[in-house]
């Protein structure tokens, strides 16, 4: 079948709402692109919204998994165990920052990870209240839909939410909430968690606080380094649990660091973990102190899924890909292209007000005026829909849907990575015709 053939067979038996943002039925996938059932070939700068850290199909991933697949590929880890998720728990444990022990905790999606940080924090505290921020995007089932910020598309017309559920500004210095500037703001929005614990959500009745490191769908919104310091600081001084949710930001995506938050030097509570983990097979980590998550009754946390073998064996094979390919240094480097590339981009054209990220995790917000700030939504569907054209895959985000972000595979070849960047460029000189 051809692309227009099935997009009129899914428009028949897919939900309208399951919505697809690319024309193009995928045939096959390699690295850092992948070709349609037309034999088109796409650049792909979305890498599965940060799935794809370490490309697609990458031989030692195929291989893992169909030698896992060809031995067993269930029981159920709560009835019968097996030596993956059990080394893939051990690696995750020392991986994770914090020089204390650990313990984890396997699921199927990023969504369901958060889930059980939320059952394990109110567990442990005896507490119930968690802090989450503006632009937050932390899933789509009941609880993560609310502890998601932005309504259309996400929460609209699907409540009532789940209670308990207390927002934050976040440290967005590029639209500050409070209308200050950094730095002689002296990072405020920090300091202004502690005063809103006495009015809004006090020590006594919160668990935790759950934040993105850098902001995925909420526009990679990217804290000063004196930000989470200043917040884990307050949430020890308050006997609140602080939860990095590392599924988008996670895995290398943020340069030379496997998970972003070690940026800020931050020994988190706990971390969830997902997306490239599995590198395109679903599964998903909580990994914290092992005394809060050993405080759950047995059978308090589980799932029929969870520690899936040949997902499992996905996940050891992504880790040791990080290691022997050096992973790390090599998003180390892409970020700095990009980064070059990028402020150069903003340099020639005035609809780029803001360039922000870590690393390769960067972002363009784009504006229809820099002094006014005005978002520019349109433009941003103009650059992605142009560049698809050209055979690059865009993604945009952010709360007003203005900034475009960039999720390529880490293993890019410096061909495809400078041909994806010249057609971004054409892209934006488009829009002044």
């Amino acid at each position: 079948m051809n692309n227009q053939s099935l997009v009129e067979k899914r428009a028949e038996v897919l939900a309208d709402s399951f919505n697809s943002g690319k024309p193009a039925f995928v045939a096959a996938g390699n690295g850092a692109a992948f070709t349609d059932v037309e034999g088109h070939e796409y650049i792909d700068f979305a890498g599965g919204i940060a799935v794809m850290n370490v490309g697609h199909s990458h031989p030692k991933v195929v291989a893992a998994i169909k030698d896992q697949a060809e031995k067993f590929t269930h029981t159920c880890f709560m009835v019968v165990p097996y030596e993956g998720a059990v080394k893939l728990g051990e690696r995750l444990c020392a991986l994770t920052p914090g020089n204390f022990p650990k313990k984890a905790f396997f699921a199927n999606a990023g969504a369901e990870a958060v889930e059980n940080a939320v059952k394990v924090a109110r567990y442990y505290t005896k507490k119930t209240g968690i802090i989450v921020y503006d632009n937050a995007f932390h899933g789509r089932t009941l609880l993560t839909m609310t502890m998601t910020h932005k309504v259309k598309p996400y929460k609209f017309g699907f409540g009532p939410f789940a209670p308990e559920i207390y927002r934050m500004p976040y440290a967005y210095c590029y639209r500050c909430p409070f209308g200050l500037e950094y730095p002689k703001c002296n990072v405020y929005c920090a300091e202004y968690l502690k005063e809103e614990m006495f009015v809004g959500c006090p020590p006594e009745t919160t668990a935790a606080l759950v934040a993105e490191p850098v902001q995925g769908e909420g526009g990679f919104i990217t804290p000063p380094p004196e930000y989470f310091p200043r917040v884990a600081e307050i949430c020890k001084e308050n006997g609140i649990l602080f939860v990095s949710d590392e599924i988008q930001a996670g895995m290398c995506r943020t340069g030379n660091k496997l998970f972003a938050i070690e940026h800020w030097g931050v020994e988190p509570d706990m971390m969830t973990i997902a997306k490239s983990l599995g590198a395109g097979l679903p599964i998903s980590a909580l990994v914290g102190r092992a005394e809060i998550l050993d405080s759950v009754h047995l059978g308090g946390i589980g799932g029929t899924y969870g520690a899936n073998p040949v997902a499992c064996a996905a996940a050891n094979a992504v880790l040791d890909i990080v290691e022997e390919d050096d992973l790390p240094a090599k998003s180390e480097a892409l970020g700095k292209k990009l980064w070059t590339a990028f402020e150069a981009m903003k340099e020639k054209y005035e609809v780029i007000g803001d360039v922000r990220g870590k690393g390769p995790m960067i972002a363009l917000e784009l504006v229809k005026d820099r002094v006014t700030k005005e978002p520019d939504k349109d433009a941003a569907a103009a650059v992605a829909g142009y560049a698809f054209k050209k055979g690059l895959i865009l993604l945009s985000c952010g709360p007003y849907g203005n900034v475009i972000r960039c999720l390529m595979p880490l293993v890019i070849t410096d061909e495809q990575l400078d041909r994806g960047l010249a057609i971004m460029d054409e892209a934006f000189a488009s829009l002044q015709k």
